[in-house]
């Protein structure tokens, strides 16, 4: 893909002599939406590590756009309940930002009304939108974003997806996205990665959501739950996720099994 944010090819990451991801192919374009799925220990956050340069692979390569700008928002932050911190002190722990651009990032996240809150006195869904702002406050090309609605209610949950989709749109970002929220997501993703340390299947929601290594990693019942999303589109998308005549029908997906 040569408008690619970032590409992973073939990367494979081993703790203690286990293989913990096992030849990951993985590619954000600008503009796209690209959610990671699987069960605990199945590699999500080495896999996230790995993107964010934190984590050299043992095996294959990460490439990132030159000079490519990535906003991170990590699942949870632990702040002590002592320590006097408003939601805008720490928004300015990150360089070069005043008021005015913590405040223009909180608007945009509809949380400007905490900006002197004490950070331990918010909501979680208030929190999260904080963290979501802080990663705004980079002018992201790129959003990495791991379980983004963590410690939401679902009315919350739902928002939050529908905001990282309009953020989306304005600033033509490329999104990877770690989620356990099945329900919810694949309704706001254009592409799933379905990882058990190695890709078991990719691709359109509505295909994924069918493919038997979707279905043996999340059960019976969840193929049909999400087929509910099904009724957003008038249209069918190709193994590549690509838009194909209405009433053609595409089953399977982008499947690796081992």
């Amino acid at each position: 893909m040569s408008d690619a944010l970032i590409r992973l090819e073939q990367v494979g990451v081993t703790f203690g002599g286990e293989a913990v991801l096992d030849s990951i192919d993985l590619s954000v374009a600008p503009g796209q939406i690209v959610t990671l799925i699987g069960p605990n220990g199945a590699g999500k956050t080495t896999l996230v590590r790995a993107v964010l340069g934190l984590l050299k692979p043992h095996h294959g390569k990460v490439w990132r756009k030159p000079k490519l700008r990535i906003g991170y928002m990590p699942q949870k932050i632990q702040v002590d309940a002592t320590l006097p911190l408003s939601v805008l002190r720490f928004l300015r722990l990150v360089p070069g930002v005043d008021r005015a651009a913590a405040m223009s990032a909180l608007q945009e996240v509809g949380a400007e009304q905490v900006i002197d809150s004490p950070i331990q006195t918010i909501s979680g869904g208030e929190m999260q939108r904080v963290l979501l702002a802080r990663a705004l406050l980079r002018e992201p090309q790129l959003l990495v974003l791991d379980e983004p609605v963590q410690g939401v209610d679902v009315v919350g949950q739902a928002e939050l997806y529908n905001l990282i989709t309009r953020l989306r749109d304005r600033h033509g970002c490329g999104v990877l996205m770690v989620s356990h929220d099945l329900h919810l997501v694949m309704s706001a993703t254009d592409q799933v990665v379905c990882l058990n340390r190695h890709v078991c299947c990719s691709g359109h929601p509505e295909q994924v959501s069918g493919d038997p290594a979707f279905v043996e990693l999340f059960g019976q019942a969840a193929a049909p739950s999400l087929a509910i999303y099904h009724h957003h589109h008038d249209h069918s998308h190709d193994l590549h996720g690509s838009v194909v005549n209405p009433g053609t029908h595409v089953h399977g997906a982008h499947c690796k099994h081992g």
